[in-house]
């Protein structure tokens, strides 16, 4: 069983809705520092993906360091402390601009969509 849930859908590349799903997980602390990640193995047949695929994700999660190779044991997750504004405005990025949208076909201004928000 794999430390973040994902629903892969067509559309969008699948390593960056992997990376979306973990950086998630890790930014929620649904995964914490110091917690075994899947391998590359585990990732590919749990995800019916490449290997390719899921080398290049967890790839990408080290160079941005969010994992780090421990001898003996595999990836291991390192969070930072707080993850910076960027980060965590980027994971609801693609929410809102599928807000935007929605809103721009119900012909509702910006002004009005963030009062809106603010209400609730």
């Amino acid at each position: 069983m794999l430390p973040f849930s994902i629903q892969l859908q067509d559309g969008t590349p699948v390593s960056d809705q992997i990376l979306g799903a973990v950086r998630k997980a890790l930014l929620t602390g649904q995964m914490r520092a110091g917690d075994a990640f899947p391998s590359v193995r585990t990732l590919s047949q749990e995800l019916r993906i490449s290997p390719t695929t899921a080398h290049k994700v967890v790839l990408q999660l080290k160079d941005a360091g969010w994992l780090n190779a421990r001898p003996g044991i595999g990836m291991v997750v390192t969070v930072p402390e707080q993850p910076n504004l960027t980060e965590r405005l980027a994971q609801i990025t693609p929410e809102c601009r599928a807000l935007l949208k929605e809103a721009a076909e119900l012909n509702l201004t910006l002004e009005q969509v963030i009062k809106h928000l603010k209400s609730l």
